[in-house]
Parts: structure tokens; C-alpha cells; sequence
């Protein structure tokens, strides 16, 4: 599909953050937004076969808003200058480890996953799970593909070892994490390649085994 719309109307956005000129482009912004859904309606279809609980979902689910909340930020651009959507079991305010996009032109694409800012059951869950199953998280971590595609976790970790943790524990370097979320930085010319489906889930693909991981933890508080 033709994601030129969306690269156009986010380079022009960057350059024009104001509320005048989004309002007077409104409709350059609907098309865009299309197109973005369009894209997402495709990456449910796709992802439904790596994730059976994204099997369902609609775009609007998925996609975040552009509109920002500037009340607490020292950056007041009232709009993003990206499009992003978050698949996972639930949407993009799910709880569980999903597959993310971002585009945002000028070289700061990507795409992504995992579990961005667990709350905090979740978070110790996963810990747990990696502290019980440490050989079986450093094969995800330390495969050949997946560390090519996903070099570094997202964030900073703590200095020292979680409250309720043996700071002696083997697995304490990949439990003082706070988020577990990975990117793959892109280039702009990704979303118009006539192959973008297929370089799409070769990404998530790689990708997978980590949320299965991710979740498995995720479902163990519910049973």
C-alpha cells in the first residue's frame, strides 16, 4: 500500500506544530490517518497469526492519539509529530507484551515491542519469571537474530537489585530493568517499500519469542 500520504503529512506537521495550521490541514490529517489505518488493519490480520489475542481487534483500537498532553511537559507542541499503534491482547492499553510501530519521519521510526512500563504485579511477575527461567530468557535475549534486530532494552535500569530480590541471583543484570521493551530503528523509505509487509513481520517474527516470554509471566498472576 501507499504510505506516502502519512510520510508527507508528518514531515509537513514537524515543521508546522500549531494548532492554525493543523486546523486548516484538518483534512490532510483524516487522509492520513486513513492510510495509518489502513495499515494497522493489515498488521492485525498479519499479527493475529503470531498472537491469536490480537485476533479481533480494530484499528481504533490500536492507534494512539496524536492530540498530546502538554499540562505537565516542558514541551508545549500541542500535537505529535509521529503516528503510532500498540497490537496486543486488549489494545494499546493492554497489559500484556504486543508489537509496536512508529512512524515518524527524519530517521526516528521503529518498530517494537514487549511491555512498555508494566505496573507493578506485572513487572514483578516478570522478574520472577526470568529469575525461575533464567536459561530460557538469555536464549531469547542472546540469539543471533534477535539481538542483531533488538540490540538493547529500552530504558534504564536500576542500580541495584529489586526490593525482594537476591542481589547475589545470576539473573539480577536483566531483572533491574523497568521496562521490557525493545525497538528496530528504521528508515523512512521502509513504509514505501513495495515489500513492507513481509520486512514488517520478519521484525515481529524475531520478536516473538520475547512476548511469549512476557506473557507467559503476564499469565501466570491470572491462574
Amino acid at each position: 500500500m501507499d504510505n506516502t500520504g502519512i510520510i508527507k503529512f508528518l514531515k509537513e506537521l514537524q515543521n508546522n506544530n500549531n494548532r492554525d495550521w493543523f486546523e486548516k490541514n484538518k483534512e490532510t490529517y483524516k487522509a492520513a490517518l486513513a492510510d495509518f489505518s489502513k495499515l494497522s488493519e493489515k498488521l492485525i490480520v498479519i499479527l493475529g497469526k503470531l498472537d491469536e489475542g490480537i485476533i479481533g481487534l480494530q484499528p481504533k483500537d490500536c492507534i494512539f492519539r496524536i492530540y498530546r498532553d502538554v499540562r505537565f511537559s516542558k514541551n508545549k507542541d500541542p500535537y505529535k509529530n509521529h503516528f503510532g499503534a500498540f497490537f496486543a491482547n486488549g489494545g494499546r492499553k493492554s497489559k500484556y507484551a504486543g508489537f509496536y510501530i512508529h512512524i515518524e519521519p527524519g530517521g526516528n521510526s521503529f518498530l517494537g515491542g514487549g511491555i512498555y512500563g508494566p505496573q507493578k504485579e506485572e513487572l514483578a511477575a516478570i522478574r520472577q519469571e526470568i529469575t525461575y527461567n533464567l536459561d530460557d530468557y538469555l536464549s531469547i535475549i542472546n540469539n543471533k537474530d534477535f539481538k542483531k534486530t533488538f540490540p538493547e532494552m529500552y530504558g534504564e535500569p536500576l542500580k541495584t537489585a529489586p526490593k525482594g530480590f537476591d542481589k547475589e541471583d545470576p539473573g539480577i543484570p536483566y531483572i533491574k530493568n523497568k521496562h521490557y521493551a525493545v525497538g528496530h530503528n528504521i528508515k523512512d523509505d521502509f513504509w514505501t517499500d513495495p515489500k513492507l509487509e513481509q520486512n514488517m513481520l520478519k521484525i515481529f517474527k524475531t520478536l516473538k519469542p520475547f512476548n511469549d516470554f512476557m506473557n507467559e509471566a503476564v499469565n501466570n498472576l491470572e491462574s
